[in-house]
């Protein structure tokens, strides 16, 4: 199995447990760490919308939580017929811990769909400075 198959076995798996009792839209993501480490996560959803989370940003927490603060590689994994990119609050978060070479992967439950760097996704994005470009 290859890396990128592993990541999206672990987005699948992740988005399983998605609570998305209101839309119905279960996501899943797996980012790499720089050191190599992957971290998944789901969305969350909340009666008091907006207050929930996507999936990027519950892998993000897991991410910093286990002491990790780089992203080298992202895979995000939905139904549907249309691709589900990061939406622009996760594309800005992401851009916080990658950079715009970032590999962004958009797959679906039968597998890899379409890949673009962050860049591609957020062009001209916000970086503070810290040498991030």
């Amino acid at each position: 199995m290859s890396d990128l198959d592993e990541m999206i076995r672990l987005a699948k798996a992740a988005r399983e447990n998605a609570h998305a009792p209101y839309s119905g839209f279960r996501v899943g993501a797996c980012l790499r760490s720089g050191d190599g480490r992957l971290f998944a996560g789901c969305n969350v959803e909340n009666v008091s919308y907006p207050e929930g989370q996507c999936a990027e940003t519950s892998a993000l927490g897991a991410l910093v939580t286990a002491g990790a603060f780089e992203v080298t590689e992202v895979v995000v994994l939905a139904e549907g017929e249309r691709l589900c990119t990061p939406c622009g609050g996760c594309r800005q978060r992401l851009a916080e811990f990658a950079t715009s070479e970032t590999p962004v992967h958009i797959a679906g439950p039968e597998g890899l769909r379409r890949s673009f760097t962050l860049g591609e996704l957020l062009p001209e994005a916000f970086f503070f400075e810290r040498g991030r470009a």
